[in-house]
């Protein structure tokens, strides 16, 4: 069989920065749906994971939903793909900011978000408020995983976690800002930039920890971890979810470990964010082993992209997103293990 015979399976990933929100400088939605549909439409993808997409309240149902979300599908392919999202779980409906969403046209046999199912929040206790005065405090995750299964053409089930971690930005200390950005000691700062690496790695750890529970059922998975790490492939969280083989010194565990599909562009296409000048390469594509097997191509659509930090205070109001996204195109075969699931 030729590569233009064989079965073409596409995944992207893209981080559409606060869907649904009107900008600081009034831009609206249908004017932030004009950019980004053509660069939805140009994805052409079987599989689509969304980072960011805020919820709105329906004035009918009084409920709130994934309006904004809606607008930009309308009259595209991805209007009639089925859907996974993250909610709230209070409310059981999706949150009024950074919900993560999974199209795909393959049927869902099962969907899921992990929000501390496998890892406890931990205690901590702060080190520049009164100690007397305050109690530990817990420090949860600011966003849960959400995961898809979906079963292909072929048969075999495929698995889709969508993540957005934490930003390498100091989380809130009560009492140690005087305004948005301003802190009020250098103390303050570096405590709140540890407690975000704290949430950071745990949102990896509690991936790394779902990703075994797949592989322990099925050896040879078909597993996609893409969506916004907010770190390059070096960093903690990173590794964490890949789990490098050299890290565990246990080639019993090679299977296990998972690979970032864009090792195989030019350092030159290699990155999704621009800041201050500097490209890095923050949202990722990891697949298993079996699933590399048939990988073909990669894309990283940056060639628009402007700069995080210069643009977004050159332009008041930037419609676009600050993120490229990023596509992984797979030719298909019967050739790996377990070719089709009864």
């Amino acid at each position: 069989m030729s590569d233009l015979e064989r079965p073409r399976l596409r995944i992207a990933t893209f981080n559409v920065e606060n869907l649904g929100d009107t900008t600081d400088g009034g831009i609206g939605l249908e004017e932030r749906i004009r950019l980004l549909r053509p660069q939805v439409q140009r994805l052409r993808t079987d599989v689509l994971c969304l980072q960011e997409v805020d919820g709105q309240i329906d004035a009918e149902s009084g409920e709130r939903g994934l309006l904004a979300l809606d607008a930009l599908l309308a009259d595209t392919p991805y209007e009639s793909f089925h859907r996974a999202t993250s909610v709230s779980r209070s409310k059981g409906t999706p949150r009024d900011k950074h919900n993560l969403v999974i199209l795909t046209r393959y049927p869902v046999v099962d969907h899921r978000q992990i929000f501390h199912d496998l890892v406890a929040p931990p205690f901590f206790s702060s080190a520049v408020r009164d100690p007397d005065k305050n109690a530990p405090s817990i420090i949860e995750w600011d966003r849960p995983v959400l995961h898809a299964a979906m079963r292909l053409d072929g048969g075999r089930i495929l698995h889709v976690v969508n993540i957005h971690l934490r930003a390498p930005r100091a989380a809130f200390i009560p009492g140690q800002k005087t305004g948005r950005g301003v802190w009020r000691t250098m103390s303050g700062w570096a405590e709140g930039f540890f407690l975000a690496a704290v949430k950071r790695a745990g949102q990896a750890l509690e991936t790394r920890l779902y990703l075994d529970r797949i592989l322990n059922e099925d050896a040879d998975a078909l597993i996609v971890v893409a969506g916004d790490f907010n770190a390059d492939t070096h960093e903690v969280p990173v590794r964490t979810i890949r789990g490098d083989e050299e890290d565990a010194g246990n080639p019993r565990l090679a299977m296990r470990t998972l690979v970032p599909v864009e090792r195989g562009l030019a350092d030159s296409r290699r990155f999704s964010v621009v800041h201050h000048g500097r490209p890095q390469m923050l949202d990722h594509i990891l697949v298993t082993r079996p699933l590399l097997g048939w990988l073909h191509s990669v894309e990283v659509h940056n060639e628009a992209l402007g700069d995080e930090l210069i643009t977004a205070r050159a332009v008041r109001g930037s419609p676009e997103s600050f993120h490229a996204p990023v596509v992984a195109e797979f030719l298909m075969d019967g050739a790996t293990p377990q070719a089709a699931v009864p």
